[in-house]
């Protein structure tokens, strides 16, 4: 297949479908697989798509900063003949001057693709119903599909198929990491407990639409405040910041306090597979989350996760251009 998808790779027929990915589930799982061969393949052959690209661009929105989103996709394009556009809008008169459904037409005209991190999965929304080129959600409030491909990379090489592993994610689970997580294993076959403090009400619930998407994809998700529980068997342990993008910096000292009980420690990962792996897709802040034993330790495999969003990235480009193989 892939050998199929590196002779047509210059040539994008007509009937490549426009896709848009909203969140880890607008790729079914032959279709994460796919991604995830191709990046390996890119990733040990960069040169072989050196061209791939050439003259396309992709126009970059950030609502919300980021360094390993702007400069891996920035790095991709580069890396694959074709440019990448920074632009801000977080102050911009976007939604207010003009609509964003006026901006996604416009952007339909000058670009190839568009990538969105945003506040709201309203906003990917509206763009995506209006765009006649490929938008890809870089991270809203409900999902985050580019870290998941790097992190199913990151999985595939480091434990080999994902099928029956069991991934455990601790701390704030009313994310869009942990949402798009859930997805994920759902769709792979993978046994995910999701372990946060859940009884704390608004806020800190799994929302019940992520819940019931899971269920219809035929997941094995737990949602428990039992770090044992969850901890117990895991193959994969995984964790995110507890002051996401937007939390006020007031409330740092109460989610702190609250969230202390879900810390990943060298305690939690004994619990863990003797070959366990510990992710965390960054930035970290070590002695909240988890500890820095943990991050640092010989378990800790952030730093290929990170580096590997690049990888993912110009995969999902590339596919979104040429199709699946």
């Amino acid at each position: 297949a892939l050998g199929r998808l590196q002779r047509r790779c210059y040539t994008k027929g007509p009937d490549v479908p426009l896709r848009h990915v909203r969140t880890i589930s607008c790729l079914n799982k032959e279709e994460i697989e796919a991604v995830v061969a191709l990046a390996g393949e890119m990733k040990a052959n960069p040169q072989n798509y050196a061209t791939a690209l050439q003259q396309k661009t992709l126009l970059m929105l950030f609502q919300k900063p980021s360094l390993r989103t702007r400069v891996s996709f920035e790095t991709g394009m580069t890396q694959m003949g074709g440019h990448a556009i920074y632009y801000n809008i977080a102050d911009s008169p976007l939604g207010k001057k003009e609509s964003l459904s006026d901006f996604g037409k416009v952007l339909s005209r000058f670009a190839d693709f568009i990538m969105a991190r945003v506040n709201d999965r309203d906003e990917i929304k509206e763009l995506s119903e209006v765009s006649t080129i490929p938008v890809i959600n870089a991270l809203d409030d409900f999902a985050h599909p580019c870290q998941m491909l790097a992190d199913i990379l990151t999985i595939v090489e480091k434990k080999g198929n994902p099928k029956g592993l069991k991934l455990a994610f601790f701390g704030d689970v009313a994310n869009n990491v942990t949402y798009d997580l859930m997805r994920l294993g759902s769709i792979l076959g993978m046994q995910v407990a999701v372990c946060g403090p859940v009884d704390k009400g608004e806020g800190y619930e799994v929302e019940q639409e992520v819940v019931a998407e899971c269920q219809a994809l035929g997941g094995d998700v737990t949602i428990t405040t039992d770090v044992q529980e969850a901890a117990k068997g895991s193959d994969v342990v995984y964790c995110d910041s507890w002051m996401s993008y937007g939390i006020p910096d007031e409330e740092a000292d109460m989610r702190k306090k609250i969230f202390m009980p879900y810390q990943v420690d060298c305690g939690v990962m004994e619990l863990t597979n003797p070959d366990s792996i510990f992710m965390n897709c960054l930035p970290a802040a070590r002695g909240l989350e988890q500890t820095a034993e943990v991050i640092d330790g010989p378990k800790s495999v952030v730093f290929d996760q990170a580096e590997n969003r690049m990888h993912a990235q110009k995969a999902l480009l590339h596919v979104l251009h040429y199709g699946f193989p």
